[in-house]
């Protein structure tokens, strides 16, 4: 029989289990539990940037030792002997979202807490690593190399895929199982002519497409379901979104097409992994996907010129090879634009916490409707949304696996080791990026900024998204739809417009209140 002390001591575990996830402190766990073994991370101290009984800050600080993946001016390692090493040990993960989120379980929607103890976790082990590689070790025994310096970063965007490849299940978390080849989310190896279609369909490089006239038009008339009621939430940005984003890829006809609506929802359900096991998932998906796929074609034969599946089409007909999938390709399109109504709605609310820049937003977008030929460009709009997609990036974390032997800071490292890139916690790093919490929009006008090795909201290099400018001027032009009317007069969540920005902002709990000017 158990004691109320016993019913006690149980609950008083529980609490500090916890809070110990939370914070990535280390716990002394029962046998045959996980624990957390890294470094304690000294949050309070990190926070304010500085150390311990007021020493030296800790972004001024060099490195705290060689450890493990450190440079030697004459002695190259192996990973087997610097596992062997006592202070090179990896570090264990226990709760795998109190460090790295990016191999947290998959779910539609991520904790704060945990999203500030990875934060916290990476910090810890920067502090005790330097800036080399962190070799991570897994419970299960997988081992991840996190790559925690800027100089490393350019290395990982540079490489091939014969060097690194991508992994689809950890790489694409949180977007669609179909992402098309070639994009910030591959599959697979994209092929050359793939990706050179989408390049030149998607206009990639240039701010303004040029089928803007009839794109801008449909978001114009789409952008009347946000702003019908005094209320925006994600379910009317959604339904305002999908039906501008079939008539840009598939022509007006498509617009009503909900039944296309809830297969694409389904897909891209399944391939977050929400619903069913393995099997039934891959059935069911299947099954959708055949179905999306005939009624993409049957909108294909009858597509104006100016959508992307007309514009594809052209190429596939010039293409000897016929290996070009017009159809899939629409597809694919179709299901990256899923996280255009999430963007906009973090983008307006970071506004609506924001009057100065809400104002300077709107007088560009009433200023816009008679800008005539540069129609379309909105560069702050565009900066306010690069921001938005800096704070709360749609794949915060990149992975990938060497294909062979690589070196990284001197350590040699055997193929199918997994390298780790997390993107969201470089773009928001206090020690690094100045304002790292804070949403500033003009941190987007220096031409360089989008060169900035720190800042991926669209990849680098050749994984780098083809459509990245066609996505920044819909979701601009639909910002630019709701401001040049409305006012945002209140949002839910109430943000602190000068302290730090939430480490997360899950579109579902947001709710603007809008006015008319």
């Amino acid at each position: 029989m158990r004691t109320v002390q016993g019913v006690a001591l149980d609950g008083l575990r529980a609490r500090v289990r916890a809070l110990a996830e939370r914070t990535g402190l280390p716990v002394r766990s029962a046998p045959g539990t996980v624990r957390v073994t890294a470094a304690p991370a000294r949050r309070r101290t990190e926070r304010a940037g500085r150390s311990p009984r007021g020493g030296t800050p800790l972004a001024d600080r060099g490195p705290a030792g060689k450890g493990l993946g450190a440079e030697t001016a004459d002695r190259r390692t192996s990973v087997k002997e610097s596992l062997r090493h006592p202070s090179a040990a990896p570090v264990t993960l226990g709760v795998l979202r109190s460090l790295l989120h990016g191999l947290a379980p998959a779910g539609p929607r991520r904790r704060p807490g945990a999203v500030r103890a990875s934060a916290a976790a990476l910090r810890a082990l920067r502090a005790r690593h330097g800036d080399a590689p962190a070799l991570v070790r897994t419970r299960s025994g997988r081992t991840v190399l996190v790559l925690l310096d800027p100089q490393d970063l350019r290395r990982f965007y540079e490489e091939p895929v014969s060097v690194l490849a991508a992994d689809p299940p950890e790489k694409c978390r949180g977007l669609d199982a179909a992402e098309p080849a070639g994009t910030g989310c591959s599959r697979a190896e994209p092929r050359t002519e793939r990706r050179q279609v989408s390049a030149e369909v998607l206009a990639a490089g240039l701010p303004v497409h040029p089928s803007c006239g009839p794109f801008l038009a449909a978001v114009a008339e789409e952008a009347r379901h946000l702003t019908a009621t005094g209320t925006l939430d994600l379910a009317r940005a959604r339904h305002a979104v999908n039906r501008a984003a079939r008539r840009i890829v598939l022509g007006d006809a498509a617009a009503a097409d909900e039944e296309l609506a809830g297969w694409l929802t389904q897909l891209r359900a399944e391939g977050k992994g929400l619903r069913g096991g393995r099997v039934r998932t891959a059935r069911t998906t299947r099954s959708v996907r055949d179905k999306a796929h005939a009624r993409i074609q049957e909108y294909a034969r009858h597509a104006d010129a100016g959508t992307l599946v007309g514009r594809a089409a052209r190429h596939a007909d010039a293409d000897v090879t016929g290996t070009l999938d017009t159809v899939g390709e629409a597809e694919h399109w179709l299901l990256a634009m899923g996280a255009v109504p999430d963007t906009l709605l973090r983008t307006l609310l970071l506004l609506g916490a924001h009057p100065a820049e809400q104002d300077a937003a709107a007088a560009e977008a009433a200023a816009e409707t008679a800008a005539g030929p540069g129609r379309g460009e909105l560069p702050r709009l565009r900066a306010c949304v690069r921001e938005s997609l800096r704070l709360y990036p749609v794949v915060p974390d990149l992975i990938r696996v060497t294909r062979a032997e690589t070196e990284w800071r001197g350590v040699r490292y055997p193929a199918g080791t997994s390298v780790l890139l997390p993107a969201a916690f470089h773009q928001r790093d206090p020690e690094r990026v100045p304002a790292a919490h804070v949403f500033v929009p003009g941190r987007w006008k220096n031409p360089r900024a989008d060169q900035d090795i720190r800042m991926a909201p669209f990849s680098h290099g050749g994984g780098r998204c083809p459509g990245d400018q066609l996505g920044l001027m819909i979701t601009a032009a639909l910002c630019a739809e709701v401001l040049r009317g409305h006012r945002i007069r209140s949002t839910r969540p109430v943000l602190d417009p000068v302290g730090p920005l939430p480490a997360t902002l899950d579109p579902h709990g947001i709710r603007l209140t809008l006015t008319r000017r």
